[in-house]
C-alpha cells in the first residue's frame, strides 16, 4: 500500500493551523465539521473535500491554494507544462500597449477563428495545446483591436483572456486567472458587450466558490443577471442567464441552503428547456445535460451523496457533451462512490476520468483527494490505484 509523505493537504492544514497558534479542537469549534474529521484529515485518513478547505482557508485567513499545494509544480515541470505558463503571463500585460509596430497580425477573420479554437481546445481539454498557442493569439489580437478598433475584435480579445482564466484555473495558478479575468473585463467593456460581460461576473463567483466566500459569489451571480438583463432576450442571453442560476445553485448548496438551490435549478431547467442545447454560445455547455450535472453536484456539495449516487447512475451524457464536463461529472461521481462504500466503482471512474481528460485529471485537487481517501479506505491496494496514486503525485 503506498504511504503518503507530509506533502498532502492534510499535513498543510495542521501546519497553517500551528502558525496560527490554535489547537486541533480550537480549530474545529471555528469550523462547521467536528474536531474527529479535523483529526481524520490532517493525518490523512480522510480526503480533504473542496468545502472542508474553504472552510479552513476562511478561518486560518490564507489561500485555498495555500492548504492544496497549487500549483502542482513537480507534476508541472514534468509535464513540461510549467514553461508555457509565463508566455501567458507576459501577454496578459501587452493591454494597454497600443499597436505593435513590430507585429503583422493575420486578417481579423482567422484570429477571430483562432480565438474560438482555443476555447474548443480546452473544453477538449487539450490544455498544453492551447497553453501553447494562446500568448501569441492575444499579441495578435490586441494589435488588430487597438490598430483597427471593431466589436468583434474586443469580444475575440476578451474570449482571448477568458481562455488564460480557464487555463490557469486548470494549472491551479489562480493568480494569474485573476489577472485574465481583469482583463476579461477591460476587452468586454471596450466590445460594449453585456453577455460577456456576464459570462466573466459568472467566473468571478466562482473564483469566490472556490475559496469560501458564497455570499460574495452570490452577489456577483446577482450582479450577472443584472448585467445580461440589459441585453435583448436572444439565446444567446437565455442561455448566459441559464448559466448563471447553474453557478448559483452550486454556491447556494455549499453554503446550505436547500431553498435557493431548488430555485435555481428550476430556473435553469426551464431556460434550458426553452432554448434546448445552448453547448456553443460562449462554450458554457449550457443545456438540459448540464442542467442535471448542476444538480448532482449541488447534491455532492450538500454531502446528500446517496442521492447524488442515484442521479449519477440515471445519468445518459450526451456523446456532444465537452470533454471538460465528462470528466468533471466523473470526478463527482467517484467522490459520491467512495462516500458512499463503493471504492472499486469509485477507482473505475477516476480511471475513466483519467482517460478522458488526463491533464485536467492530474492537475485537479478533488482527484488528488478522492485518491488519497481510496488509499486509506482499501485494506489491500490494488495496482491500479498505486498507479494512480503515483501518477497524481502522492
Amino acid at each position: 500500500m503506498p504511504t503518503l509523505d507530509e506533502n498532502h493537504t492534510g499535513a498543510r492544514i495542521r501546519g497553517q493551523r500551528r502558525l496560527a497558534r490554535l489547537t486541533q479542537r480550537q480549530l474545529a469549534d471555528l469550523l462547521p465539521y467536528s474536531y474527529s474529521l479535523l483529526n481524520q484529515v490532517e493525518c490523512g485518513a480522510r480526503p480533504a473535500t473542496a468545502d472542508f478547505v474553504a472552510a479552513v482557508a476562511r478561518v486560518l485567513r490564507v489561500d485555498v491554494t495555500t492548504l492544496t499545494g497549487q500549483p502542482y509544480m513537480t507534476e508541472l515541470q514534468r509535464d513540461r507544462l510549467a514553461e508555457l505558463v509565463r508566455p501567458i503571463r507576459e501577454s496578459l500585460d501587452l493591454y494597454d500597449l497600443g499597436p505593435n509596430p513590430d507585429l503583422t497580425a493575420r486578417p481579423a477573420d482567422q484570429l477571430i477563428a483562432g480565438a474560438d479554437q482555443l476555447c474548443a481546445d480546452v473544453r477538449a481539454t487539450h490544455l498544453r495545446n492551447a497553453a501553447r498557442n494562446l500568448p501569441g493569439l492575444i499579441a495578435e489580437l490586441t494589435h488588430a483591436a487597438w490598430s483597427t478598433p471593431a466589436t468583434e475584435l474586443w469580444q475575440a480579445l476578451a474570449s482571448t483572456y477568458r481562455t488564460a482564466h480557464d487555463i490557469s484555473v486548470k494549472l491551479g495558478y489562480y493568480d494569474l486567472s485573476a489577472v485574465a479575468l481583469d482583463r476579461m473585463d477591460w476587452a468586454a467593456q471596450r466590445a460594449s458587450d453585456p453577455c460577456l460581460a456576464a459570462v466573466r461576473q459568472y467566473m468571478r463567483a466562482l473564483v469566490y466558490f472556490r475559496e469560501g466566500e458564497y455570499r460574495i459569489g452570490q452577489r456577483l451571480v446577482a450582479s450577472g443577471h443584472s448585467v445580461v438583463g440589459q441585453a435583448e432576450q436572444t439565446r444567446e442571453a437565455l442561455a448566459v442567464a441559464g448559466q448563471l442560476h447553474l453557478g448559483a445553485s452550486v454556491i447556494s448548496a455549499r453554503a446550505a441552503d436547500k431553498t435557493a438551490v431548488k430555485t435555481h435549478i428550476t430556473e435553469a431547467r426551464r431556460l434550458a428547456t426553452q432554448i434546448g442545447d445552448a453547448s456553443d454560445v460562449h462554450w458554457l455547455s449550457f443545456g438540459p445535460a448540464n442542467v442535471a450535472l448542476h444538480e448532482m453536484s449541488a447534491a455532492v456539495e450538500m454531502r446528500r451523496y446517496d442521492d447524488a449516487l442515484k442521479q449519477a447512475r440515471k445519468m445518459k451524457l450526451p456523446p456532444t457533451l465537452a470533454t471538460s464536463r465528462r470528466a468533471h461529472f466523473l470526478l463527482d461521481r467517484a467522490r459520491t462512490e467512495m462516500e458512499t462504500g463503493h471504492t472499486e466503482a469509485a477507482l473505475k471512474s477516476l480511471v475513466d476520468a483519467r482517460r478522458a481528460a488526463p491533464e485536467q485529471t492530474r492537475y485537479h485537487p478533488g482527484a488528488r483527494e478522492t485518491i488519497t481517501g481510496l488509499v486509506h479506505l482499501s485494506r489491500r491496494t490494488p495496482d491500479t490505484l498505486n498507479h494512480m496514486a503515483a501518477w497524481i503525485g502522492l
